[in-house]
């Protein structure tokens, strides 16, 4: 038995509340997340964890065993930073949490150069809409929308912008909105926000600004969807007009496949940014990502005068 893997795969089991979803975080079987448990039990002669059918409850000692394992755990995470510190050289493992919409769009195909400028450095990304905690899900850097985490280095990146489009089918089928009121005649294509989004407005209405201030624009339309990839090709197909993150219809709009509507007024827009904990930027895998992620999409920086 490998008594470190044994102990992670534990630490996993007590965290996610089942064998099953340790066994996704760990990426292998059911099973073998099972015999790791039973051989540590085995080995330090004590049951860790009670269960049945139904649920699972940490015996005594083993909840006192999972604090223990955490200092572990955390000494060994700690011993190989700092050979990744004296080494000089961006290596190991660098986890990153994003948005879904611009890590799927942006983030991703950029890390195909990432590592080619730094192979030794293997990648653990997750996209999620929720703001996870960096610190308890062991993540270098975030990239996120809305207001920063006090508590963490920020640093600003280009705004996170939408676009009100559509397609020239659909254009032309139903002609083309000149100002916002003209969206109530049309087929407006909406995102159902889940409790999880930290960019939220009411389905029924779309805030657009214009030369009075932001109105509140009242749309209808034949589908509400919880996707924005299925939206978007939605909107490809010529079901309607959508409003969706430019990361997500740059391309498009690029190429003619879709069309820019009201250019004339500003549409919702959320400042990004790149965030960190202090005491980790003096790993070299976390600055070399910190300089690829400016590089990309850093917030040029103005002169005061």
């Amino acid at each position: 038995m490998d008594l470190f893997q044994a102990m992670t795969v534990y630490v996993k089991v007590v965290e996610t509340g089942s064998l099953t979803a340790a066994a996704q975080a760990c990426e292998m079987s059911t099973t073998m997340v099972g015999n790791h448990l039973r051989a540590l039990e085995q080995r330090l002669g004590v049951r860790l964890i009670n269960r049945t059918t139904r649920r699972q409850r940490l015996t005594e000692f083993g909840s006192a065993y999972y604090q223990r394992c955490l200092e572990v755990l955390g000494l060994v995470a700690d011993s190989e930073r700092l050979a990744e510190q004296t080494q000089g050289e961006p290596t190991g493992t660098l986890r990153i949490t994003a948005p879904l919409t611009f890590g799927t769009e942006r983030l991703a195909p950029a890390l195909a150069e990432f590592s080619q400028r730094f192979a030794q450095v293997k990648l653990d990304v997750v996209l999620t809409n929720q703001r996870l905690d960096l610190l308890d899900h062991g993540f270098d850097v975030a990239i996120r929308l809305g207001h920063p985490d006090p508590k963490l280095i920020a640093r600003p990146l280009l705004d996170y912008t939408l676009t009100i489009c559509a397609s020239p089918a659909y254009l032309a089928r139903r002609g083309t909105p000149e100002q916002p009121a003209d969206l109530q005649q049309h087929d407006c294509l909406s995102f159902a926000y889940s409790a999880a989004d930290e960019w939220r407005f009411a389905q029924d209405h779309w805030p657009i600004n214009g030369p009075d201030g932001e109105i509140k624009v009242p749309v209808n339309g034949p589908m509400l969807i919880n996707s924005s990839s299925g939206l978007h090709r939605a909107a490809l197909a010529g079901m309607g007009v959508v409003m969706l993150p430019d990361a997500l219809v740059a391309q498009d709009l690029k190429d003619g496949h879709l069309v820019t509507l009201l250019q004339g007024y500003q549409l919702p827009h959320r400042p990004m940014s790149l965030m960190y904990a202090q005491d980790r930027y003096r790993l070299p895998k976390l600055r070399s990502f910190v300089d690829f992620a400016l590089e990309k999409w850093g917030k040029p920086q103005t002169s005061g005068g």
